[in-house]
């Protein structure tokens, strides 16, 4: 997991080859005024979601890993609270992998919580168990999609 400021993200653009595109699609965009919906700027190799959605308590937010795509996700109208715990400490799978959402559910409990503030980002690797969404009311906030290479 690596935490920062975006004004910071260039600092990040060696550690994967469709990083710099992807920090480049966030420097463009109007990121408060951005609409809710899917951009893809890579075709299936790199994409962005703008979402609103609920946020939730830390006992509701479940853990989950993904394989194929690594998460780089900002929030964007408030505060936002993730848990972590690394792949290789989580031991109860809730449902198996499903393969067609790239995404796997654990019942484990966080080793750590981190908030983030909008301008800020988190990006979890495939080995990076995480519990997004944790707060109070709406939120909105843009989730980039880096497929592993």
């Amino acid at each position: 997991m690596i935490v920062d400021n975006l004004v910071n993200a260039a600092n990040y653009s060696s550690l994967h080859p469709l990083f710099e595109k992807a920090f480049e699609f966030i420097r463009q965009l109007d990121i408060n005024n951005a609409e809710t919906g899917i951009t893809e700027i890579e075709g299936n190799l790199l994409k962005a979601s703008v979402v609103e959605t609920k946020l939730k308590t830390a006992g509701e937010a479940k853990l989950e890993t993904h394989k194929k795509f690594i998460d780089i996700q900002i929030p964007v109208a408030k505060a936002e609270t993730f848990g972590w715990k690394s792949l290789s400490s989580l031991s109860q799978p809730k449902e198996g992998y499903d393969v067609t959402n790239d995404i796997e559910f654990f019942d484990d409990k966080p080793s750590t919580f981190v908030t983030l503030m909008p301008g800020e980002f988190v990006i979890f690797s495939p080995e990076d168990g995480h519990a997004p969404l944790i707060g109070e009311g709406e939120t909105k906030k843009i989730i980039i999609k880096v497929a592993v290479t």
